[in-house]
């Protein structure tokens, strides 16, 4: 997995924190489900999850936190990510890993932040993704 990296301007001030933190991570979160919910390009992906999604939603919140610098919610909580592992009882494939980002990428354009960080993000969860791919 490729982590966000902190620029060189501020090395101290990590993606989390440039993010706006919780806050900003949580509306990031919420309109990428929201975006699953909604686009019908994204309804084989939106079947592979459960008919409620805050169960998903707290563990994609978790995971991006500790990945972004932040707090790392999801390895206190349940470990290791071991993201391929954890996707590998779900069939992704090209088709699907697009339809993630489809609704991932409407969620970072929602979301505020400078355009530097956004890229950033859109590129290392691009990588994220394609690392997930099983079929």
């Amino acid at each position: 997995m490729t982590e966000p990296q902190t620029t060189s301007e501020s090395p101290s001030v990590t993606p989390y924190q440039r993010l706006g933190g919780e806050t900003v991570l949580r509306q990031l979160v919420e309109r990428f489900y929201c975006y699953m919910n909604e686009l019908p390009q994204a309804r084989p992906i939106r079947k592979m999850h459960a008919a409620d999604l805050s169960a998903a939603a707290d563990k994609l919140f978790k995971f991006l936190s500790g990945w972004l610098g932040g707090p790392d919610l999801f390895v206190q909580e349940f470990g290791h990510p071991r993201l391929r592992a954890r996707h590998f009882p779900f069939p992704i494939g090209v088709k699907e890993r697009d339809q993630w980002m489809l609704c991932m990428n409407k969620a970072l354009d929602d979301t505020p932040m400078d355009a530097e960080l956004r890229e950033l993000m859109r590129r290392a969860l691009s990588q994220t993704a394609t690392h997930m791919i099983n079929q």
